[in-house]
C-alpha cells in the first residue's frame, strides 16, 4: 500500500527561519498543522559568525503554542549542510512535505567597489543555498515516487524585487534572487513528474535585511510591510489543496498586495531573410528599442512614458 502525505502530518523545512521572514514562515506553517524543522545559522546580517539561539528560539515559540518544531544550525550554503537539514526533518518527523529556502545575506556595494569574497558569499548563501536543500529533497521525493509512494510536496523559494527589477549596489545580491526566479522555472518543469510544485515568493517587508533601504522605509509609512504580511501565501503555497496545481510561478507581495510576476516574454521584434549588419541593426533596433515597453522599477510597475 502506498503512503500519502494525508498519512501522517505534513512536514516543512524553512531556512533562515530565525529572523524576519524565515520567523514568520515557520510560524505560519506550523499554525497551518505542520511540523517544523526552523533552520538558521544564527549569523548577522551580512553571514558573519553563528548561534544556536535563533532557530532554537522559534522551534521553542512554536513548541509552546502546541506545534512540533526542531531547531537546524546547518549551513544550507554548503552541500553537507543542506543535505543534513533534509535528512533531520525526514529522520525526525518521518518525510518532508515542504521546503522553503529564505536564508539570505546581503553584503551591498557598488559594482566598481565589490570584492570577490562579497560576491561568492551572497552567491553562495541564496542560489546555491536554494540548490541544495531542493537537490536533496527532490532526490528524497523521487525515490518515493519511483516505489510507488505518492507525494504531494511543495517548494517555495524566495526571490526579491531586487532581481526581478534592479536595485542599485546589490549585483550580487540582485543576480541571486534573480538565478532563483530562474531556477524556480525550471525545477517546477523537472520535478512536477514527481507530485512536486516549484514556486517563488518576491516579498516587499522590513526585516533586517532591508531596515535601512530608503524605498522601503519609504513604502513602509504607508504600508504594512511586517513579515506576517507575507507569511499566509507562503503557507498557502505550502499546504492549501488549492495550490496542488500551482507550479513555475512567481507571485510578490507588498503589504495588502499580492501580484503574479510575468516573466521575460518577447516585444517588439523585426525579422530578416538576410543575416543582420550592423548598417541594418543601424536602422531598425533604436525603434524597435523605442517601442518596447520601459522596464517595471522596484514596485514591478512600469513607469509612464
Amino acid at each position: 500500500m502506498t503512503e500519502t502525505h494525508a498519512d501522517r502530518q505534513r512536514v516543512a523545512v524553512v531556512t533562515g527561519a530565525g529572523n524576519g521572514l524565515g520567523r514568520a514562515h515557520a510560524l505560519a506553517l506550523a499554525e497551518a498543522g505542520s511540523a517544523v524543522v526552523v533552520n538558521d545559522l544564527g549569523g548577522s546580517r551580512d553571514g558573519a559568525g553563528g548561534s544556536t539561539g535563533p532557530a532554537q528560539s522559534v522551534a521553542d515559540e512554536i513548541v509552546a503554542a502546541g506545534g512540533k518544531a526542531v531547531a537546524s544550525t546547518d549551513d544550507i550554503s554548503t552541500w553537507e549542510g543542506s543535505r543534513a537539514v533534509i535528512a533531520q526533518a525526514v529522520d525526525t518527523f518521518g518525510g518532508l512535505d515542504v521546503l522553503v529556502n529564505n536564508a539570505g545575506i546581503l553584503r551591498d556595494r557598488m559594482l566598481t567597489s565589490m570584492s570577490e569574497s562579497e560576491w561568492d558569499a551572497v552567491i553562495a548563501v541564496h542560489l546555491k543555498g536554494t540548490f541544495g536543500p531542493t537537490r536533496h529533497a527532490a532526490e528524497y521525493w523521487r525515490n518515493r515516487a519511483k516505489t510507488g509512494d505518492t507525494n504531494d510536496a511543495r517548494v517555495i523559494n524566495t526571490t526579491s524585487p531586487s532581481g526581478l527589477f534592479g536595485s542599485p549596489g546589490q549585483t550580487n545580491y540582485g543576480a541571486a534572487k534573480s538565478g532563483i526566479a530562474g531556477f524556480t522555472v525550471i525545477a517546477a518543469m523537472e520535478l512536477q513528474r514527481y507530485g512536486v510544485t516549484v514556486n517563488a515568493v518576491a516579498p516587499t517587508a522590513l526585516t533586517r535585511l532591508t531596515e535601512d533601504l530608503p524605498v522601503v522605509h519609504e513604502m513602509g509609512k504607508t504600508i504594512d510591510l511586517s513579515p506576517e504580511g507575507v507569511a499566509p501565501v507562503v503557507a498557502w503555497l505550502g499546504t492549501s489543496d488549492a495550490a496542488r496545481s500551482v507550479t513555475g510561478r512567481v507571485l510578490a507581495v507588498m503589504g495588502g498586495t499580492i501580484a503574479v510576476v510575468e516573466g521575460w516574454v518577447y516585444g517588439p521584434e523585426a525579422s530578416s531573410t538576410e543575416r543582420w549588419t550592423i548598417d541594418a541593426l543601424d536602422a531598425e533596433l533604436p525603434g524597435l528599442i523605442e517601442k518596447a515597453a520601459p522596464n517595471a522599477d522596484m514596485t514591478g510597475r512600469r513607469p509612464a512614458r
